[in-house]
């Protein structure tokens, strides 16, 4: 295991317990997160060193490496990615007034690029998961590596940058954000969708609520620490946008987490799962940043 000594935002050395969590989905094992004193910034720590975390995505149930359609939770997923595809491409169509370059940094299996492709932008990607990298080439003929310090990178240039629910896997953080803001033009964009623990769903179902999904995710982002640290590397906020579909999967998901640790069935879980998303998207319409996800959208700029 790998301690940090320092917040990844603030960089200060005092942090306080926040939550104990269960990785459900592969170990079983428990995990904790931390809370930082001075900027509030809450991340898992200890964590899985960097060469040791690839073993706690090896499941068949991590949808964006294995693409499956098996159970119903992922069956609704997969419902959801076409109409989330379409609304994803209007969105960073409408950040450039040419259909560019794209870079998507944890493409997965490469829908979303496919998707760009299709509508004539120029795609590259980035997926560390041999499985997910493979299958989106075979599938979609995408140029993926491994790894945005590649040497394919050097000396290119886009004018939208995307993370689907990638920040917050990456343990190499402020230099990986520094590599994608030299991969970027004066006025390109950075999207950034991350889940959000200030979201009502996070507070209902606590050390339950899925999209904690310790250790993967490594840290946990609220609009007031993602701001923070975005603004630090001359990226002014445009503005932030709701997901709402994911309030019902991530209450979905932890539903089936209760179930787990109780015994009882997981179906009986459904229609509060259902109702919990109603509730957390209500909540953040009336209180806007409280979303169960959220989107991101910033510009580079020359300063802050």
């Amino acid at each position: 295991m790998e301690i940090l000594s320092h917040c990844p935002v603030c960089e200060s050395t005092e942090s306080t317990p926040f939550l104990e969590c269960k990785d459900y989905t592969v170990s079983k094992e428990k995990f904790n997160i931390v809370s930082c004193k001075k900027c509030s910034f809450k991340f898992t720590n200890p964590r899985p060193e960097e060469t040791n975390l690839g073993q706690y995505y090896e499941s068949d149930e991590y949808i964006s490496h294995s693409n499956t359609n098996q159970g119903l939770i992922a069956k609704l997923y997969q419902a959801a990615r076409h109409y989330t595809l379409a609304k994803k491409l209007q969105l960073v169509s409408s950040l450039s007034k040419k259909k560019g370059a794209i870079l998507d940094y944890g493409c997965g299996t490469g829908e979303f690029l496919s998707t760009c492709k299709n509508a004539k932008w120029e795609t590259m990607g980035v997926e560390p998961s041999e499985i997910g990298r493979a299958q989106a080439t075979k599938d979609h003929g995408l140029e993926v590596y491994d790894d945005v310090f590649d040497t394919a990178f050097d000396g290119k240039e886009f004018d939208v940058i995307t993370l689907w629910h990638v920040l917050e896997h990456v343990s190499k953080l402020k230099p990986t954000l520094e590599r994608l803001l030299g991969l970027m033009p004066i006025n390109g964009h950075i999207v950034i969708a991350v889940p959000n623990p200030a979201s009502l769903d996070a507070k209902i179902y606590k050390e339950h609520w899925a999209a904690y999904d310790v250790p993967r995710h490594l840290y946990h982002f609220t609009p007031h620490s993602m701001i923070t640290l975005c603004t630090h590397y001359s990226l002014k906020h445009i503005k932030t946008l709701p997901m709402v579909l994911d309030s019902f999967y991530v209450s979905m998901l932890s539903e089936k987490y209760k179930s787990e640790d109780s015994g009882k069935s997981s179906l009986l879980g459904l229609p509060k799962a259902f109702w919990n998303g109603i509730r957390s998207n209500v909540n953040a319409s009336l209180h806007p940043g409280t979303s169960s996800s959220q989107i991101y959208i910033f510009k580079k700029v020359d300063a802050i």
